[in-house]
């Protein structure tokens, strides 16, 4: 039997919208419609859900963050169509401009 390596997120915001939030689960639906959730949809989701203003998301569990290789390149290709310096993209994002930069050298974007 494998092990998943991270949470069921779609199970989990399925039941939170169904016990505690029932008025918005059409406006959640096309996220949870998904097949694979990233951790930019997750951070949608915590949004939608219970109304966070983006400055609050950046500061909640920063250190705890992770994001896969789909995310970082997502990340990334904002910041070329965007013509974006790292420190915009940090801020944008909520992460650190040496992150980016970090990134940036791994992926040679």
């Amino acid at each position: 039997m494998k092990k998943n390596s991270q949470p069921d997120y779609k199970r989990i915001y399925s039941d939170i919208i169904d016990q505690k939030f029932p008025h918005k689960k059409a406006e959640c639906e096309a996220l949870l419609g998904k097949t694979i959730l990233s951790a930019m949809d997750i951070l949608e989701l915590n949004k939608r859900i219970f109304n966070t203003k983006d400055h609050e998301i950046k500061k909640m569990n920063q250190k705890l963050r992770s994001y896969h290789t789909s995310d970082i390149l997502r990340i990334l290709n904002y910041q070329k169509n965007h013509s974006m310096s790292n420190s915009c993209v940090a801020q944008h994002f909520g992460l650190s401009k040496n992150t980016i930069a970090k990134w940036k050298k791994l992926f040679k974007q």
